[in-house]
């Protein structure tokens, strides 16, 4: 059993080797392919997947989609960690 990757504001996530994000002409939409698995991201999952580029912490998108929402910061900043987190807990996301 490998362990938790506990992923935090701090954290600088990325996909693992195994994991690509490509978007799928035929059906016009993202989609992150895994061995044995395929996860359909919405947008906002999508533009927090391509900012996990092992450089930019887990909170990195949060201030221009905070903008683009008007929403607060810091709850768009906690919401990406959440679903990085999620994704990190099914082995496609790595920090």
């Amino acid at each position: 059993m490998t362990a938790k990757i506990e992923i935090a504001a701090t954290s600088v996530p990325k996909l693992p080797r195994h994991v690509q994000l490509r978007f799928d002409e035929t059906r016009k939409q993202w989609l992150m392919l895994a061995p044995e698995r395929v996860f359909v991201p919405d947008q906002i999952a999508v533009e927090i997947l391509q900012l996990c580029d092992g450089v930019a912490t887990g909170s990195a998108s949060a201030a221009p989609r905070a903008a683009k929402s008007n929403a607060p910061r810091e709850a768009v900043g906690r919401d990406s960690v959440v679903m990085l987190q999620d994704l990190a807990d099914k082995g496609a996301v790595v920090a």
